[in-house]
């Protein structure tokens, strides 16, 4: 309890983030100095890396987060399992810059989603939502001997929010501008905005997930060329849109059109989304299901855009990270459909690693709640009010 204390009074720390997403190819570790808390947070990232895992356990992971192939056994496992990947991802960033692991004050450890059901159901007399990110964070707190923050979207759920998106509660302390409005895009396996007026506080922001991000077009990839993923939307950019499969993908949709607050993942936009309509469209050329499958992730950011944002915020820079900022067909897509009142850039642009933006929201995320600030956004997130988030686990 001591150190505790001690790191609550501190003015400068040193805080690891982790961000283990959707993709679950490999697990962001960032390293960043942050002095400060809130609105006047200053933060500067000192190194950053991707852990990879090690093969066959995307796929375990993917097993264990679908209703009909999930073991209690093997989540058990993984939740336990997990945490040793990230204590280890810390050591090799630790060795990779030359840093102290001993001088690393906090860990903001976001864990791994395997089921997200933001959605009430009544059960037992009692209507409750739920979500669950394995990766135990007291397990990551005892193998590293750092204090860590963990399990932050759970107390957002509990006060009937969705638990989703987090982020912009890090784009407004870091990204808020009083000369121009913007909105901050990320693309990893799902889509997300936050909206940044230029006039609105902290309780203004505006965000939800869009729809698929990289999500469908990971599947694809990994279906058709026995690749990860579309390496900067080079298979996309090789095909062209099939108007009846793009139909066929709308058709099928009812999340897009959907009124936020919401958020998505897997369980909408996984394998089940797209195995009936590749029956359907088998005879679809496999660069034009890749093509399509990006289509459907500009379509759906831009959609959403002008029905739910545009005339309350309209928005001069659009800022994108996530792996979706390499995607050249997305960008180029995205920048067709915004047009020319709407500068497009990549975060690193702006000083800030695409790659590394999640992981350095959750440490600072970590320093909020070490710090005693409510880090949700209601009207974002659907919950009942601000609350602080995480739970802090000693070594």
């Amino acid at each position: 309890m001591k150190n505790l204390i001690n790191l609550i009074s501190k003015e400068k720390k040193y805080v690891i983030g982790l961000m283990s997403g959707t993709s679950i190819d490999a697990v962001d570790v960032a390293l960043i100095e942050i002095n400060g808390s809130g609105v006047n947070t200053k933060l500067n990232l000192i190194g950053y890396l991707e852990y990879s895992y090690p093969d066959g356990f995307k796929e375990l992971v993917l097993r264990n987060s679908t209703k009909d192939s999930s073991n209690v056994e093997e989540i058990c496992r993984l939740n336990f399992l997990i945490p040793q990947f990230y204590n280890d991802a810390i050591d090799k960033l630790c060795n990779h810059i030359g840093f102290d692991k001993n001088e690393i004050d906090l860990i903001g450890s976001h864990g791994q989603t395997i089921h997200h059901l933001p959605a009430k159901q009544f059960l037992f007399d009692k209507n409750s939502a739920s979500t669950l990110q394995i990766g135990d964070p007291s397990v990551l707190a005892k193998l590293s001997g750092i204090i860590t923050v963990g399990d932050f979207r759970v107390g957002d759920v509990a006060l009937g929010g969705q638990g989703a998106p987090l982020v912009p509660y890090f784009d407004f302390i870091i990204f808020h501008s009083n000369e121009k409005s913007r909105a901050l895009l990320n693309i990893g396996g799902i889509a997300n905005f936050t909206i940044l007026d230029k006039v609105g506080s902290v309780e203004d922001i505006y965000a939800f997930d869009t729809g698929p991000g990289n999500m469908l077009s990971d599947i694809l990839s990994k279906r058709f060329f026995d690749k990860q993923y579309d390496e900067d939307g080079n298979f996309a950019l090789s095909g062209k849109i099939n108007e009846d499969l793009f139909n066929a993908l709308l058709l099928k949709d009812n999340y897009i059109k959907a009124k936020p607050p919401k958020s998505t993942g897997r369980e909408y936009y996984g394998e089940k989304y797209l195995s009936l309509l590749l029956d359907e469209f088998k005879d679809v050329n496999q660069y034009d299901w890749l093509t399509t499958a990006a289509e459907l992730t500009a379509f759906a950011i831009y959609d959403n855009y002008k029905n739910f944002v545009q005339n309350e915020t309209e928005i001069e820079e659009l800022i994108i990270s996530g792996g979706g900022a390499k995607n050249k067909y997305i960008y180029k897509r995205l920048k067709e459909y915004f047009g020319d009142k709407v500068e497009l850039k990549i975060i690193d642009e702006i000083g800030l690693s695409s790659d590394a933006k999640e992981a350095v929201c959750f440490a600072v995320l970590a320093n909020e709640t070490i710090s005693g600030n409510c880090a949700n956004v209601p009207k974002t997130t659907g919950a009942s009010k601000p609350t602080i988030l995480g739970k802090i686990c000693l070594p």
